[in-house]
């Protein structure tokens, strides 16, 4: 599967994310007028659905949506680049749905394992789960996610980002994909275990 940094940037993307820039110093202004110290995220927020309009971060952990929002405020004011999220947090009911229609599609719970988690051990139902496109932007929060201890967790999918707070910006070690060396890490701190999910297309 392609990864992020071996894929040439779309002039699309560039594109979107230059008119995004723009949008975002326009409604600077205002966003300095409603929240004066936080003028910038909240231009960059404004900005943002604008480009993503289907974008649900709905039931995202308050940690995981803290650090998102910071990281693609910087990536946006600091590098004019744009990170969207295709996909965070899942019902279980989605996604054991989502798990099943995989079991049918590979023919076993085994090789669906590969590319989705069953709900108990779905990092999206926790709300710590983001996929985000496009590639640039993930490949921007790979080199520059650990301040905000978000990190790329699987070879097969450049898109799947987790919070990961308490690592010291130390990246964890990445595996291959869902099913391989499933095990308990924190999540929002020591007491707090949970386990690691993710789903096989962009578009989560």
């Amino acid at each position: 599967m392609d990864e992020p940094r071996t894929l040439p940037p779309r002039p699309r993307d560039r594109l979107f994310a230059a008119v995004t820039l723009v949008l975002a110093v326009l409604l600077l202004p205002a966003a300095l007028a409603r929240r004066p110290g936080r003028a910038r995220e909240v231009a960059c927020q404004w900005a943002l659905r604008m480009r993503f309009p289907a974008e649900d971060l709905t039931g995202l952990t308050d940690g995981a949506m803290a650090a998102f929002t910071a990281a693609r405020t910087e990536a946006l004011w600091r590098y004019g680049q744009l990170i969207g999220l295709t996909s965070g947090y899942r019902d279980p009911v989605v996604q054991q749905r989502m798990f099943d229609d995989e079991v049918r599609r590979c023919g076993s719970p085994a090789l669906a394992r590969m590319l989705v988690l069953p709900p108990a051990e779905s990092r999206h139902v926790q709300g710590v789960a983001l996929d985000v496109r496009p590639h640039e932007g993930a490949r921007w929060l790979e080199e520059h996610g650990a301040r905000y201890d978000l990190y790329r967790i699987y070879d097969n999918e450049w898109w799947h980002f987790e919070h990961r707070p308490g690592s010291g910006g130390t990246p964890p070690r990445r595996r291959p994909h869902p099913g391989v060396g499933h095990v308990s890490q924190d999540v929002d701190g020591p007491g707090h275990s949970t386990t690691v999910s993710t789903w096989r297309s962009e578009n989560g």
